[in-house]
């Protein structure tokens, strides 16, 4: 029996000799190893990411750390994480192909992926910083959405099938732990590891952090998140975990993936395309970006649009689940019984998603991980008007989200906070 090696951290100077015999690394970017490139690539919070490049091409390996790399080793966090990302991504491809990178080759004991490099990608959330307007972004990343969200449920799947994965991914536990105390309680208290933009923010933060409606509203939506296993989610989905081109996206890091809420998945890249809207302001230098903010609301109408006229047609055509069985409606002639139930699970999305919205707004801006649509404005008194009118947007998705029936009033409330009316 071959005996496994221990867990080690790889560096720069030891991939290409712990990995050169790797036959999936090999086959992809050639066999002779002291040939190869490595460079370490990862500015996330959790993990190790490493291109390595040889004379046939290039891969990613990508490896879990022991620990939380955005905090240290005082926040341990098991190496399992892997385990979950490679399986989710095996389900999106099979699910929404092409849509993900290709997996290579998967190392549970190393807790390693060895996938796809994607080039001349770039982070989605880097692009937009920048201003560049990505024609295909709202139809692909609506399309993702819609069709993993649907094939992953009980609308879809096999019971049998989807009560296993179930089972499977519930053991992703100190991720969605994560998620539960740093998206839905941290911020709204003074926990140890938050930040703000301070003394800028200070009095918002204890308006907010007094507001019972509010912190009731971000605690209902937790229960949601932790006791609604209607599919299996990204977990993590947000312009940092889209890598794109002009003509191409892909999702990538799906290693919070776990069984929830269709809509946190939709809520929470909504949330990332409206922070983007709100931070425009603070990237601007000679010339004004209304052109920018205006394209960034017309992907979020897009990407809903398509979102919903995808998941529209996947109900009509592969609802084949134990949910809303057509032996109920289409066949006994009952077709708009079957649109009836169809606007019910459309509307409750909706309303869902309008709420996991707001809480992920406040607590990219609140709470420990925050991200660089804000955080690259070097001004701090700038900073802090963009955050402001971003934080007053968040909690009024959060608070009212029953009492907006449409993309296009919730985008209206963006234009008009943006231009600091009285909302």
């Amino acid at each position: 029996m071959t005996q496994k090696l221990p867990f080690e951290a790889l560096t720069v100077e030891t991939l290409s000799a712990r990995l050169g015999a790797n036959e999936a690394l090999c086959s992809h970017i050639g066999t002779d190893a002291a040939r190869w490139k490595v460079r370490e690539v990862g500015d996330g919070n959790l993990n190790l990411v490493f291109i390595v490049e040889g004379d046939k091409g290039a891969a990613v390996v990508k490896q879990a750390l022991p620990y939380v790399r955005l905090v240290g080793d005082s926040w341990p966090l098991p190496l399992k994480r892997s385990f979950f990302e490679y399986h989710a991504l095996t389900r999106q491809e099979a699910r929404a192909p092409g849509s993900v990178p290709a997996i290579h080759h998967f190392d549970e004991g190393q807790a390693l992926i060895i996938m796809e490099y994607l080039s001349p990608h770039i982070i989605l959330r880097r692009a937009l910083i920048e201003g560049r307007q990505l024609p295909n972004i709202g139809r692909n990343i609506g399309l993702f959405m819609a069709r993993t969200l649907f094939r992953g449920s009980d609308l879809s799947m096999v019971t049998k099938d989807r009560k296993a994965d179930l089972a499977l991914f519930a053991d992703n536990v100190e991720l969605c732990d994560i998620t539960e105390n740093l998206v839905f309680s941290d911020p709204y208290f003074d926990a140890k590891m938050n930040r703000h933009t301070s003394p800028q923010l200070d009095s918002l933060v204890a308006e907010l952090r007094a507001d019972r409606d509010l912190k009731v509203e971000a605690q209902r939506l937790k229960h949601l998140f932790a006791a609604n296993a209607e599919t299996l989610l990204h977990g993590d989905l947000h312009s940092g975990s889209i890598m794109v081109t002009d003509s191409e996206t892909r999702m990538i890091d799906p290693e919070f993936a776990f069984y929830g809420p269709m809509a946190f998945d939709v809520g929470m890249l909504l949330a990332n395309f409206w922070m983007a809207f709100f931070s425009q302001r603070g990237h601007e230098q000679e010339e004004k970006r209304d052109a920018m903010r205006a394209y960034l609301l017309d992907v979020t109408t897009e990407t809903w649009s398509v979102f919903r006229a995808e998941f529209s047609h996947l109900w009509r055509t592969e609802r084949t689940g134990m949910l809303y069985q057509k032996s109920l409606f289409e066949d006994q002639g009952d077709r708009l019984g079957a649109e009836q139930a169809l606007d019910h699970v459309l509307h409750q999305i909706w309303d869902d998603l309008l709420g996991f919205a707001g809480i992920e707004i406040h607590r990219r801006i609140l709470g420990l991980a925050h991200n660089a649509d804000f955080e690259t404005i070097a001004d701090e008194d700038l900073r802090a008007r963009c955050e402001t009118k971003a934080l007053k947007f968040g909690r009024h998705l959060a608070v009212n989200r029953r009492q907006i029936h449409s993309i296009d009033e919730v985008n209206n409330l963006a234009a008009l906070i943006e231009q600091e009316s009285r909302i």
